[in-house]
Formats: C-alpha cells, sequence, structure tokens
C-alpha cells in the first residue's frame, strides 16, 4: 500500500514539474501553446502517457532506442511526434506543426537541463 501512495505522490510531483516545464515553454512562444497551468499539468500528462505508450509499442517490435547521438536525435524526434499527439488530445493544448513542436520540444529539453543544472549548484 505504501508503495503505491509513494508511486502516486511521485505522479503528482513529476506532473506538476513536468506542467511546470511545459508552461514556461508555452510562454517563451517556441511552438507550443497552452491555456494556463492546468492545461500545462494535464498536457504533462498525456504528453507521458503517449510517451510511453510509444516506447512500449516500440519495443514490443524489437526496437531499441540507444542513449549517444543517434538515440538523443530519436528521442528528440519521438517526442515531438508525441506533442503532435497530444494536441489531438488536448483542448488547451496548441502545437504548431512538427517545426513548432520540434522546437518545443528541444526548449522543453533545455529548461528541464537548467532545472537539473541549479538543482545541482545548490546541492
Amino acid at each position: 500500500m505504501s508503495t503505491l501512495v509513494g508511486l502516486l505522490i511521485g505522479l503528482v510531483i513529476g506532473g506538476l514539474l513536468a506542467g511546470f516545464v511545459i508552461w514556461v515553454v508555452s510562454k517563451l512562444g517556441l511552438g507550443l501553446k497552452v491555456d494556463g497551468f492546468g492545461s500545462a499539468f494535464m498536457a504533462a500528462i498525456v504528453i507521458a502517457l503517449v510517451g510511453f505508450l510509444v516506447n512500449w509499442l516500440l519495443s514490443l517490435i524489437g526496437i531499441e532506442i540507444g542513449s549517444g547521438l543517434i538515440g538523443g536525435i530519436v528521442h528528440l524526434i519521438i517526442s515531438a511526434i508525441v506533442l503532435m499527439v497530444s494536441d489531438r488530445f488536448l483542448k488547451g493544448l496548441q502545437v504548431a506543426g512538427f517545426t513548432g513542436a520540434l522546437i518545443a520540444a528541444i526548449a522543453i529539453g533545455v529548461v528541464y537541463w537548467l532545472i537539473g543544472w541549479v538543482v545541482s549548484l545548490i546541492a
């Protein structure tokens, strides 16, 4: 039971952080727009679910995405596609085509990197 509670708390914290990142990228006007933080939070949840399903389906058919440069590029393209697909499910999320999704995916990665860098300076 405590494992389930820990998982749910982790999901909420992760969703809040991812929602914040999506909201920040939306404010920067980089190919992604959300109506507010609630939409950003929901977008984070949908993007996580769609991303999980894409990775799961790829693993079912035997496609493994490595780390390194090629793996990073593949993850970036998959992230852009996930953003475009998530746009179809959420009313409060708008993505400006594949180019906008790609720019937003890069911006989301940069914001995550910056947050990790700041946390590493503090810790």
